[in-house]
């Protein structure tokens, strides 16, 4: 208690005196009214880093990724953002020391520095190899956000529909048609399920077999200039993180990437991964030492014009009225702007684009490296369909 209280008069410090809100992914805070709510709020993030001292990814490759994992760090606060939305809601908060459900730690788990952990830095770093990366090279939103699309489809237990926008354009009946998509065969499921357990070392097989709306992770990545952010865009940047449905943005500087969660006034507020600590695995009953992965100092503060023009942003629709909704606000909010549109939100497919196909797991059964190379192998046979289709 004397700690929080200590970090809570350092933490208010920080920050100026106004009237002004703050937002945080989708949640109003007054500094002047309730100061410790805008505190465990922040704090609840889950806070990936720089890690060193784990498994050389690869077998021989890097045992840190300090210097070059920054975005993909930020790709994994993002999307462990949507996975407390959809397991625990958003307003669940996280104590030092507290007991935590077990969503909790089954959510911490699927990114440690890992091999068999479906969203590790292994796993992010091998799958950047299928998209032009080599592994210990530095990502771009972009690529972070095609590398989760990928590894999302062996992630039964979560079982998301990962959408990422092309052109500046998110098409609706797209996103209908693949959260909507049927189950799996009996024989494609006993297959992915056996996949599952022995390469993503998860050991339910529950949600992936479920019929209904696949909950949405849905990330625009976006270009607001050509060297430097446009003003013209600020103000509806700024409200993607009033939404609801938010998760903040991926973005930064060149070659030093942050995760944007909110914003105060013509200030962006971040996490930031450039601290590196040392690995941390599961304990003998499952559960995480938890204290590293989340941030407990004052969160960063950035001018909003100081922000690179490469962004990405994500939105998180647990049930498709979620989706809905985000729809109505984009139209209020964003396209209001007769010109210079942030981005463009349709009803259909359009006519020119290549047919949309919503991506399915391959039928394997194999871990590791080979795994990477079979989603490669599906990626590339998906892109001849369509340039054969085309």
């Amino acid at each position: 208690v004397e700690y929080f209280f200590f970090f809570l008069k350092y933490y208010l410090e920080e920050f100026p005196e106004t009237d002004e809100p703050v937002w945080i992914l989708g949640r109003q805070h007054h500094l002047n009214a309730d100061k410790s709510k805008l505190l465990l709020d922040i704090s609840a993030r889950l806070w990936f880093t720089y890690r060193r001292k784990f498994s050389p990814i690869g077998g021989t490759g890097p045992s840190s990724d300090a210097g070059w994992g920054c975005m993909l760090r930020c790709g994994q606060m993002m999307l462990a953002q949507a996975l407390i939305c959809r397991h625990l809601g958003r307003d669940w908060q996280w104590e030092k020391h507290k007991k935590q459900p077990e969503e909790y730690h089954r959510i911490l788990r699927c990114f440690l520095d890992r091999k068999d952990c479906c969203y590790s830095i292994h796993q992010m770093a091998q799958m950047g190899v299928g998209e032009g990366k080599s592994i210990g090279e530095w990502f771009g939103p972009n690529t972070v956000a095609q590398v989760l699309k990928k590894l999302a489809l062996f992630d039964e237990w979560n079982s998301l529909a990962v959408y990422v926008s092309m052109d500046n354009t998110v098409v609706i009946e797209d996103i209908k048609k693949m959260c909507w998509s049927p189950p799996q065969s009996s024989s494609a499921s006993h297959s992915s399920a056996h996949l599952h357990r022995s390469a993503l070392g998860q050991n339910k097989n529950t949600a992936g077999l479920c019929t209904g709306w696949k909950p949405l992770l849905l990330i625009i990545p976006l270009r607001l200039g050509i060297n430097h952010i446009n003003p013209v865009y600020i103000d509806a940047f700024k409200e993607c993180f009033k939404m609801p449905q938010s998760l903040g943005a991926l973005g930064g500087k060149p070659n030093n990437a942050y995760y944007f969660i909110g914003f105060l006034g013509n200030e962006l507020i971040y996490l930031d991964p450039h601290t590196t600590q040392s690995f941390v695995d599961t304990e003998e009953n499952g559960t995480v030492d938890d204290e590293s992965f989340h941030c407990q100092e004052a969160p960063h503060r950035m001018k909003i014009m100081n922000l690179d023009p490469s962004v990405a942003l994500g939105f998180f629709c647990k049930e498709e009225c979620d989706f809905d909704n985000w729809c109505s606000l984009v139209q209020k909010e964003i396209l209001k702007q007769q010109s210079l549109r942030m981005f463009e939100l349709v009803q259909k497919h359009p006519p020119h684009w290549p047919p949309f196909i919503p991506p399915t797991k391959p039928e394997v059964t194999t871990t590791g490296a080979e795994l990477i190379e079979s989603t490669d192998k599906l990626f590339e046979l998906e892109e001849e369909f369509e340039i054969l289709s085309v």
